[in-house]
C-alpha cells in the first residue's frame, strides 16, 4: 500500500502554524516541478523543468492572473533530494493566509495533501534512511535540550544503525560458517569450533549490552525526567519549584495546603529535560477537594520516574512523614531537608540511614540548590561523566527490539554450552536477526510504518 502511494505527487505547508517571516508549502513527486510550472512565473519566464538542481529562483505565484505572493522558488531533483524524489519548496510569505492559498492552488493542479510524516516516509521507502533514521527525524523536531539534540543529531547521522548493522552482521557470518556443519551432522562440531562459535556469540551479547546499558539514560534524554516533588504540607514544596524554575511559578504561603492541585512545568538541567511536577502536600483529606488533590498526588508518585521528597528541617519527623517513606520504598528517591537556614530540629542521622545522599537546601534562599541539581544530574547519568561519543539508544521501540535480539543471543550461549544441536542455536541467531531487521526497518509490517509517522507533524 505505501509503495503504491509514491506515485502520487504530495504537498503540505512545512513550516509552523501562525505567523512567521516566511512560510514553506513543500512538493514531492514526479509531478512537482510540472505542477509547480503551472502556478509560478519566474522572472525571466523559465519554468520550474528547465530549472537545475540545488537552484533558488525568484518569482510569483499566479492565480486566474491574479497574484497570490512574490516567492522564492527552490528546486531539488531526484535522486539527490530528501525523499529521493524531486522536490519542490515554495517559500512564501509567512501568513496563514498566503501559505493556505498556495497549497489549495497546488492541490487543485493535482497535488494530494501530505500524510503526517508522509515526506519522511518516503525517504524511509527509498531507501535514503533506514526506520531508525527516519526516527530521528521526529526527536530532533522535538529535541527540547541540547544534549537530547546531540542524540538526535547522531541517530540521524547513522552512529546507531552502524553499530546495529556491525551485530547483525556478525549474526550472519556465524550462521553463514554453521550451515556446513548443520548439513552434515555425522561430523559433528569440533572443539576448536566450539571455542570459536562461544567467543563469537559471547562478543555478540557484550555488544548489545553496550548499547542496552545506557537506554535509561538515553530513554529520559529524549523523553524527559518525570520528577514529582511530594512531602507534607508546608515543607516548603512550592518554593523548591519555583526556585529550579527561577521564577515564581507556585503560590507561596505560610499557610499549610496552599497548593491544592498538581502543578507541572519543564525545566532543562545541564542538558537534561526534567517535567517537574509540584504535588499537594500528602495528608489525611478532610473534604472532597483535599481527597481530589491528595488522590491527583499518589497518582503523579506512581508515574515518576524519580520522587524528590521534601523535609521540614525546622521540624523533627513526624508520622505522616514516616508513612511517606514506607509508601516510597519502591520508587527511585532523592531526599531533600529543606529550610537548613533556620534552627535544625530533625533527626538528619535518621533521615541518613534511610536515603544516603541527603541534600541540604534551602528554596527560599537558593542556597545549595545546586546540590539537588548535582543529585539529579547524577541519577540520570549514573554518577558517570557522559560520554561525548558514546550511542545512546533512546527509543523504546529500539530498546525493546535489543531486549529482545540479545535474550537470544545470550540463550545460543546457553544452548552451546550444553552441546545441544547447532540447529537450535542457529534458529535463535535468525530469531535474533529479525530483531534488528525491525529495528532498521528491513523487514516492517505496515501498522508499524503507520504508528511511527502518524506521531510526525504533516510537511516532515
Amino acid at each position: 500500500m505505501f509503495k503504491d502511494n509514491l506515485a502520487d505527487t504530495i504537498a503540505a505547508i512545512s513550516t509552523a502554524t501562525g505567523e512567521g517571516g516566511i512560510g514553506i508549502v513543500r512538493l514531492s513527486g514526479k509531478d512537482a516541478l510540472a505542477i509547480a510550472g503551472k502556478i509560478f512565473v519566474g522572472k525571466n519566464k523559465a519554468k520550474p523543468v528547465q530549472f537545475k538542481s540545488y537552484s533558488m529562483h525568484y518569482g510569483k505565484i499566479i492565480q486566474d492572473g491574479k497574484l497570490i505572493d512574490e516567492v522564492i522558488l527552490s528546486v531539488m531533483r531526484k535522486p539527490k533530494s530528501y525523499t529521493r524524489q524531486d522536490v519542490v519548496e515554495i517559500n512564501c510569505h509567512g501568513g496563514m493566509l498566503s501559505l493556505r492559498k498556495i497549497l489549495e492552488l497546488v492541490l487543485s493542479c493535482g497535488c494530494r495533501l501530505a500524510a503526517p510524516g508522509e515526506f519522511t516516509q518516503r525517504a524511509f521507502l527509498n531507501g535514503r534512511l533506514d526506520l531508525a533514521q527516519a526516527e530521528a527525524v521526529i526527536d530532533i523536531i522535538r529535541a527540547k535540550t541540547e544534549t537530547a539534540l546531540k542524540i538526535s543529531l547522531g541517530q540521524l547521522s547513522g552512529n546507531l544503525s552502524g553499530e546495529v548493522n556491525k551485530i547483525r552482521q556478525g549474526i550472519l557470518d556465524i550462521l553463514v560458517m554453521q550451515e556446513a556443519s548443520i548439513d552434515f551432522p555425522e561430523e559433528g562440531i569440533l572443539p576448536q569450533e566450539q571455542t570459536k562459535l562461544a567467543g563469537q556469540l559471547k562478543a555478540l551479547d557484550t555488544q548489545l549490552d553496550t548499547l542496552l546499558s545506557c537506554a535509561t539514560e538515553g530513554r529520559i534524554l529524549r523523553e524527559g525526567l518525570h520528577a514529582v516533588i511530594c512531602g507534607q504540607p508546608n515543607v516548603g514544596k512550592s518554593s523548591l519549584l519555583n526556585a529550579l524554575l527561577k521564577k515564581e511559578r507556585s503560590i507561596v504561603t505560610a499557610v499549610a495546603g496552599t497548593t491544592r492541585d498538581t502543578i507541572e512545568e519543564m525545566l532543562d538541567i545541564r542538558g537534561i529535560p526534567v517535567k517537574i511536577v509540584d504535588t499537594a502536600g500528602i495528608l489525611v483529606a478532610r473534604n472532597e477537594i483535599e481527597r481530589k488533590a491528595v488522590a491527583r498526588s499518589r497518582e503523579q508518585i506512581k508515574l515518576a520516574d524519580l520522587v524528590i521528597i521534601l523535609f521540614d528541617a525546622s521540624q523533627p519527623l513526624g508520622a505522616d512523614d514516616r508513612r511517606l517513606i514506607k509508601e516510597l520504598k519502591a520508587k527511585h528517591v532523592i531526599a531533600v531537608m529543606n529550610k537548613i537556614d533556620l534552627k535544625m530540629r530533625i533527626n538528619r542521622q535518621e533521615l541518613v540511614k534511610i536515603f544516603p545522599g541527603v541534600v541540604e537546601l534551602a528554596a527560599k534562599t537558593g542556597r545549595n540548590l545546586k546540590h539537588l541539581e548535582d543529585a539529579l544530574y547524577n541519577f540520570v547519568h549514573q554518577g558517570k561523566r557522559p560520554d561525548a561519543e558514546l550511542i545512546l539508544v533512546s527509543n523504546l521501540r529500539h530498546i525493546q527490539a535489543l531486549r529482545q535480539a540479545q535474550a537470544l543471543v545470550s540463550d545460543a550461549r546457553r544452548l552451546l554450552d550444553q552441546r545441544l544441536s547447532l540447529e537450535f542455536i542457529t534458529q535463535n541467531l535468525k530469531d535474533a536477526c529479525v530483531y534488528l531487521d525491525k529495528l532498521l526497518g528491513k523487514d516492517f509490517p505496515e501498522d508499524l510504518l503507520d504508528k511511527i509517522f502518524t506521531d510526525f507533524c504533516i510537511g516532515k
